[in-house]
């Protein structure tokens, strides 16, 4: 099952202290359905608010154009004035990929953006950092060289030409800047100690830039320069970071305060790490750490999926333990509590009604099945049956890493514990679009079928909507199958203690696979795409023989 796309979205407008305006602004993109406002933050001394929000590409890139057209309407910068650079209503506007999509694919999207602006707005346009189209326009602040003020006369040069948009100075609007770049973590380190000297020593041993090269003592000896005269620098351990250091008085301790501008050079446990070598060559010692704002959730399971692997520990464990060992191995929580659910974007953009079914109980999922709603059916028993069925394949696996005597063995089950957890999460997220399926069908027969434009269009949504109610149990089907080649290995290389376990997983994927069989057929009659209809049915049989034959070997060998 693919991964949903995310972007988040950062764009910075120049109003800072008139709140009705910055209001009409965010209103745009809270009424664009599918995007998730997440931080406003205003600045009085540099007039400028910073506005966070995330969603689908599509949905952001809405949202986006519908707050840049907002504040060329409501911002003129013909009188705007502010301690913080810019050129424009819409000063700087990325797009940032957060899961589910690449950089070049966000970088489409900032330019689909782009031309929006340019075309329907009369904005000039400069294309920035991964969407830049010119090597000497990906760095912001050489386009914005020279403020707004220079507009008129830059727009005239050749060489700055807009990407998108005419040549002309827009006196209310000035231009826009547009890209796509990194996610930017911004993360603290507390120290123990109130020296600012010491964290600024931490920290030109672990940011890119490093520390300038001297005689002696390295805070007061004599600058070491070049033949051309130039400062030598000695570079730090991390790319792509930024950090200084500081007292922070609220809490009386320094801190190595760092932007981590590229998460995929720099990680945030690799930061972590970097800082407790230098701190502890110092003769301090690390006591915990802080982020700044959000993080995307695949930051989080990297970190907790390391800090297992040192200890050698299987990471085959559930998402919710990852997390956890990430937040107690970095003291995330030592100066307040860390709360995923308001610090990991996609956690955020979690929509409670959307996954109903999983995040309820044994029970209240039971009681759901039995009452006399027709959802959730049989497509999303089967597809938690085969959850368990995967769960358990994981668990076995689990165990295997920890069993005394076969320490050396803990990354070979460790491999397969996380393959077990990734069909697991699979499997549960076809337990709610199961029935998101079966809804969408229900939809589309209560389309209007007065005309015959309507029925036209009725007909096309059902036949629409069937053909992905056939797909999600065919989906169901195809990651249950999947989990035999764990439940073999662990039935042939497990702990002989969890054999039985082995077998009731081998039980439980026959079952989903089967289960979700019956949907494929029953949704499968009633799609007029009959091409489409046989070739599911003829992949579904296939699968279907096959898993006879797995669930047979295995309860053999689990069999005494």
């Amino acid at each position: 099952m693919e991964e949903k796309q995310l972007i988040e979205c950062v764009p910075n407008f120049s109003e800072g202290r008139d709140t009705a305006i910055i209001r009409q602004i965010t209103d745009e993109i809270e009424g664009v359905e599918g995007v998730r406002l997440l931080d406003v933050d205003p600045g009085k001394a540099t007039n400028r608010t910073v506005v966070t929000f995330v969603g689908a590409p599509k949905d952001v890139v809405d949202a986006a154009f519908k707050a840049i057209k907002k504040a060329a309407e409501l911002i003129d910068m013909s009188k705007h004035s502010g301690e913080h650079p810019r050129m424009g209503a819409t000063d700087v506007c990325p797009l940032i990929p957060i899961a589910g999509i690449s950089m070049e694919e966000t970088a489409e999207w900032a330019h689909r953006l782009a031309k929006r602006v340019g075309d329907e707005l009369d904005i000039p346009v400069y294309m920035y950092e991964a969407a830049a189209t010119q090597a000497n326009r990906r760095n912001l602040a050489t386009i914005r060289q020279g403020e707004y003020e220079a507009l008129p006369e830059k727009l005239k040069q050749t060489a700055w030409k807009p990407d998108y948009g005419a040549p002309v100075f827009n006196a209310k609007s000035g231009a826009t800047v547009i890209g796509a770049r990194d996610f930017l973590v911004a993360y603290n380190v507390n120290l123990n100690t109130t020296s600012v000297r010491w964290a600024n020593a931490v920290a030109f041993d672990v940011r890119e830039n490093g520390r300038i090269e001297r005689e002696g003592d390295p805070i007061t000896g004599k600058i070491i320069r070049d033949e051309e005269g130039q400062a030598i620098r000695i570079p730090g351990k991390c790319k792509s970071v930024k950090a200084i250091g500081w007292y922070i008085e609220e809490y009386g301790i320094a801190q190595v305060s760092m932007n981590l501008t590229n998460i995929r050079e720099t990680s945030l446990h690799e930061a972590f790490e970097a800082c407790c070598e230098s701190v502890q060559s110092r003769g301090m010692r690390v006591t915990g750490s802080e982020l700044v704002g959000l993080v995307p959730l695949q930051v989080m399971l990297d970190a907790g999926k390391y800090f297992l692997q040192k200890q050698q520990r299987s990471s085959g464990v559930s998402e919710k333990e990852i997390i956890k060992i990430a937040v107690k191995s970095m003291g995330l929580d030592e100066l307040s509590p860390f709360d995923p659910s308001k610090k990991i974007i996609e956690y955020r953009m979690a929509d409670a009604q959307s996954a109903a079914l999983v995040q309820s109980s044994l029970l209240q999922f039971a009681d759901e099945t039995a009452s006399e709603s027709v959802a959730p059916g049989g497509g999303s028993v089967a597809a938690y049956v085969g959850a368990l069925g995967a769960a358990l394949g994981a668990m076995v696996a689990n165990l295997s890493s920890h069993k005394r005597g076969w320490d050396e063995r803990w990354a070979y089950f460790s491999n397969w514990a996380e393959q077990g957890q990734v069909l697991k999460d699979a499997l549960l997220k076809l337990v709610d679009e199961d029935t998101r399926a079966f809804n969408a069908i229900i939809e589309a027969i209560r389309l209007p079928k007065g005309t015959t434009e309507e029925q036209a269009t009725r007909k096309a949504a059902i036949e629409k909507a069937t053909q992905y109610a056939t797909s999600i149990p065919f989906q169901t089907m195809q990651m249950a199958f999947q989990s035999f080649e764990l439940l073999a290995e662990m039935a042939k290389q497990g702990n002989p203690n969890s054999t039985s376990d082995v077998g009731v997983g081998a039980l439980c994927a026959r079952a989903a696979v089967h289960g979700a069989w019956l949907n494929v057929k029953t949704n499968a009659k009633d799609l007029n795409d009959r091409s489409f209809a046989e070739d599911i049915l003829k992949k579904a049989a296939e699968i279907a023989a096959k898993t006879d034959e797995w669930e047979a070997k295995i309860i053999e060998w689990v069999t005494f």
